[in-house]
């Protein structure tokens, strides 16, 4: 199986899920709504916000990879972590906040400007 999400820091870490412990996961925390502070909204690539991601994973049912993710948000240089959905192909037109330009430099998207 290959990586369905990967979960990365500003400096690079990441944790990779597959596709049974992505889909796990987003049934778990409701699409992680209550830690994206931005998203694409035709994919599941988003930036959330470390502690509101530890406090989800701490008030749901336990995940396979929940201990990896809270200590990567834990360990993370910045507020933010950066979700990358694999899968989708997405081109994220229709991104149009300021925090797409951020995710695209941290993943390495090409094109780091933010949409207007």
């Amino acid at each position: 199986m290959g990586v369905a999400l990967r979960i990365l820091d500003e400096d690079g870490y990441e944790v990779g899920l597959d596709s049974a412990e992505t889909e796990t996961l987003i049934d778990l925390t409701g699409c992680f709504e209550s830690a994206t502070v931005s998203a694409c909204p035709r994919c599941l690539s988003r930036v959330l916000a470390t502690v509101a991601l530890v406090d989800l994973l701490a008030e749901r049912a336990p995940h396979s990879r929940g201990a990896d993710l809270v200590d990567l948000a834990d360990d993370a240089p910045t507020l933010h972590l950066f979700v990358v959905d694999t899968v989708t192909g997405c081109s994220h037109a229709s991104w149009r906040d300021p925090l797409f330009a951020e995710w695209a430099e941290v993943v390495g998207y090409p094109g780091t400007q933010a949409l207007h």
